[in-house]
């Protein structure tokens, strides 16, 4: 894999996946290893509303076994359980992708977290296909500026 601080050479028909946890991008490089020239081929988008919009009541209470105190049970995040599922739909969908079309690479550009969430969610064929991995938030710039980021 090449270090984000090296010069990213991306294949004719590679795809850059740019991506958060509510929305990825799967771009394909129509250039080739010297000029990128990327075209959008499909947009997940994750309708997530925040865990306050999703819950249904307030977080429980439990009692001690031993007394008369209470604690509250932490209320469940679901919002973050939403982001980790929609890095398993985009992994199914690049998995799914790579095993219908010959691909030569995979570029990934993400935050940290949803990273390593699509990490994990990645089959060894899509680990092996992988030139980089860039850990930074571009999900919502322009394909132009995508480029620009990848090129620099």
């Amino acid at each position: 894999m090449v270090a984000k601080t090296e010069m990213i050479r991306i294949p004719h028909n590679a795809y850059v996946i740019v991506g958060d946890g509510r929305k990825a991008l799967f771009l394909r490089n129509d250039g080739n290893g010297a000029a990128l020239d990327l075209k959008t081929e499909q947009i997940f988008q994750n309708d997530n509303p925040p865990t306050r919009e999703q819950g249904s009541s307030p977080p429980g209470r439990s009692f001690q076994s031993v007394g008369s105190s209470r604690s509250s049970v932490e209320q469940t995040d679901w919002h973050d359980i939403e982001e980790h599922r929609f890095a398993r739909t985009v992994g199914d969908a690049l998995e799914a992708l790579a095993r219908d079309r010959d691909i030569p690479g995979f570029v990934i550009v993400a935050p940290p977290r949803t990273l390593a969430d699509l990490r994990s969610a990645f089959g060894t064929d899509i680990k092996h296909r992988i030139i980089a991995e860039i850990d930074k938030n571009l999900t919502g710039h322009p394909i132009k500026d995508i480029e620009k980021h990848l090129t620099a």
